[in-house]
Formats: C-alpha cells, structure tokens, sequence
C-alpha cells in the first residue's frame, strides 16, 4: 500500500511541475529557468509546512509517503536544475548559472523554513 501512496503522489505532482515551468516559462523572455526554479521552490514550501504538520502529531505515514516522497519528490528536480544550471554554464552564461545554483538553494532552504512557520501557525 506505501509504493501505491508514492506512485499516486508522483502521478500528481510531475504534471503540476510540468504545468507550472510552463505557465512561468511562457511569462519569460529570459534562459534563467525561473520554471524549474519556481516548481523546486513550491516543493519546499510544500515540504516544509508537510514537516511541521508532521512535527505537531497532525499528518501520519500515509501522509508523508503521498506528498512528500511522491507529489514533492515528482514537483522537486533536482536533475532538471542540474542540467538547466550546467547548460547555462556550457554556453557561456556563467554568472546565469551561478545565479540558478545559489538562488534555487537559498529558495529552497527559505522555503521550506517557511513552510515550518506556516505549520507552527496553524497547528501549533
């Protein structure tokens, strides 16, 4: 029953990443993956109040496995990220791709202390 709860979670969450790198994507006009970006940090946030909830005796496994190891595992990508920042790099957009490293990590991070907070708020 577990595997099915992360199957049903990743069946979830890569079309909503999918959708929202496109719906930013379309808004852009530059190479900065401000989808990918955006999707990573939704997953944080996502993640963190998912955590906080789970801190405060409210969420349960089956919670866990669905969103955050399969709608957080499948909306987060890491090698997505990894391959839009190295790309940058090859094709000489260096500072860009220092740019994606550093700011998709600090969001992450922000995000997910957030989304803490947000928990602590609500559930005390």
């Amino acid at each position: 029953m577990n595997w099915l709860l992360v199957v049903l979670g990743g069946a979830l969450g890569a079309p909503f990443r999918f959708l929202v790198d496109r719906a930013v994507q379309r808004r852009q006009s530059t190479e900065f993956p401000w989808g990918t970006f955006t999707a990573n940090t939704l997953g944080c946030l996502f993640l963190g109040v998912l955590t906080g909830a789970l801190m405060s005796g409210e969420g349960g496994t089956r919670y866990e496995e669905f969103v955050a190891t399969g709608l957080c595992g499948a909306l987060t990508t890491y090698s997505t990220f990894s391959w839009e920042t190295v790309h940058l790099a090859r094709t000489g957009q260096v500072v860009r791709a220092a740019g994606s490293a550093a700011s998709t990590v600090l969001s992450g991070l922000g995000a997910v202390a957030i989304g803490l907070m947000v928990a602590r708020v609500v559930w005390g």
